[in-house]
């Protein structure tokens, strides 16, 4: 079986484990949210019961009040509950219109409070307030027409009436309300049951199948890593064995023929660098033979012919020999620039003060220059030839191309996270902006040959040196006041390709 299909039978299984949980939970939760609506559908007939029930006490109390001082003031909860309690009838039973019997009792309370007001509050309060505007004299409830219906408790036994289908009514309420309320506790713990036995369940399916599908992946592409490990020590012949036929064996024969190709490309190169080696040899003996003789020849011309020799002969026998020196000077340092990175050097820790000492004593500035160093410098890792490289010819070329018979050249250290940068400072002439990138160019410089004994390949060595360790180098001058050459040395060493 492809691994694509085994994948994708996983993810099938897997995806119809967590529909069937989501179903089942849909399923489930309708069942919490319908006992849920309910509990609060009845929580909320009893608030609606409970302020028509103020309501009807506030209308009560009002009344009595005004009946018993015939002070108005008593008669503004009255109206206030008045204007509120239809409305609060038309709630209550909309909310009970699917409960037939809880219907009916609302209508029952509803009709005794209508009969409770109109044949027993309104007809007091008009009479009392004829009353009022007939007599200053309070005479007191029994005075009026209809007080037979204060004093023989009429208003009593309808409102305590109506208290009775309120008691019922609620009590029914409540015993409703407990029984979802059991039912909702019981639908939430069901939920919470089957819905973590499901989920527990198909996590673990799934947790199986990709621990499955992971070995059998993570076994393959283990050998496939081992093969490259193997690659990158120079086992170029090594090979896969893999007869799974599925994605994996195409991906292992591509790898397989990515190591043959190797091996062959670093044979060829192999002979390439050998070829390299040998032509590197021929152009420093060969090239070199002749230009000793022409330095030797210049040499027996001038000792044969002694004090005979024209002056202007000798001014063009000591220019030949210059020339020599600077052609050997050149292939000296083509040569060098082409064997960096190609010849092994020795790593090590390479105290930095220690070097820039040999190298001060290796230059042997002339009396007018003094080079300045920091106190301290640190101690780093790398190869010593190429580092003595770098700061030998920023410090010779600073002294070089210096304008004035007298200067100061200063190295400055700073400490980075992943590297230390080094500057090599200097008061010379300066370096124009547009020059900054074509120095670090083979063969460039910045005046004539003639004027100043240079080949052009400095630069060019220190640059690739530091670029090979992975750091970088950059220029910056002023003219008329000197030019800084600041590099980075990695503190990690860059591993070859």
């Amino acid at each position: 079986m492809n691994l694509t299909t085994k994948l994708f039978a996983g993810f099938v299984l897997i995806s119809f484990l967590f529909t069937t949980v989501a179903i089942v939970n849909y399923r489930l939760s309708e069942d919490v949210i319908s006992n849920s609506a309910f509990v609060s559908d009845s929580q909320n007939i009893t608030r609606t019961s409970a302020s028509l029930q103020r309501s009807i006490i506030d209308m009560e109390t009002g009344m009595r009040g005004y009946l018993l001082t015939g002070n108005r003031t008593f008669l503004d909860p009255y109206f206030s509950a008045a204007a509120l309690i239809p409305g609060q009838f038309d709630l209550l039973k909309k909310l009970m219109k699917d409960n037939p019997d809880q219907l009916k009792r609302v209508k029952e309370i509803e009709d005794l409070h209508r009969k409770w007001r109109d044949e027993f509050a309104v007809l007091l309060i008009e009479e009392k307030d004829k009353e009022n505007k007939t007599s200053d004299l309070y005479r007191g409830i029994q005075k009026l027409e209809h007080g037979f219906l204060v004093l023989n408790e009429e208003g009593k036994r309808i409102t305590d009436q109506m208290r009775i289908y309120f008691k019922d009514f609620n009590s029914i309420e409540y015993k409703v309300r407990e029984a979802r309320n059991a039912r909702l506790a019981e639908s939430i713990a069901d939920t919470r049951r089957i819905s973590t036995t499901l989920t527990v369940i198909s996590v673990m399916l799934g947790l199986v199948w990709a621990y499955y599908i992971t070995r059998l992946i993570s076994r393959r592409i283990l050998k496939m890593v081992n093969l490259a490990d193997r690659i990158s020590h120079g086992e170029y012949k090594t090979q896969i064995e893999d007869d799974a036929n599925d994605e994996l064996t195409r991906l292992s024969e591509s790898l397989n023929r990515m190591a043959s190709t190797i091996d062959n490309t670093f044979t060829e190169l192999d002979s390439k660098n050998k070829e390299l080696d040998q032509f590197a040899y021929v152009v420093s003996h060969d090239l070199k033979a002749p230009l000793r003789g022409i330095e030797n020849a210049s040499r027996w011309v001038e000792e044969d012919m002694g004090k005979e020799l024209p002056s202007h002969i000798q001014e063009y026998l000591l220019m030949m020999r210059v020339r020599v020196h600077r052609m050997e000077n050149l292939i000296n340092g083509i040569l060098a620039l082409a064997r960096i990175g190609r010849s092994h050097l020795e790593e090590g820790m390479v105290d930095v003060q220690a070097l820039l000492f040999e190298v001060i004593d290796m230059l042997n500035p002339p009396q007018g220059f003094k080079v300045h160093l920091p106190e301290r410098l640190p101690v780093v890792q790398g190869a010593k030839v190429e580092l003595q490289q770098v700061f030998s010819n920023l410090l010779s070329n600073a002294i070089k191309y210096h304008h004035r018979e007298h200067g100061n050249v200063t190295v400055t250290h700073q400490q980075l996270e992943d590297a230390h940068e080094f500057s090599v400072i200097d008061d010379g002439p300066g370096i124009e902006e547009e020059y900054h990138d074509r120095i670090f160019v083979l063969f460039q410089t910045l005046q004539e040959r003639d004027a100043v004994e240079s080949t052009g390949v400095g630069l060019a060595i220190v640059k690739k040196i530091i670029e090979r360790r992975g750091g970088t180098i950059k220029v910056t001058s002023t003219l008329g006041k000197g030019s800084a050459f600041t590099f980075t040395w990695p503190t990690r060493v860059l591993e070859e390709a």
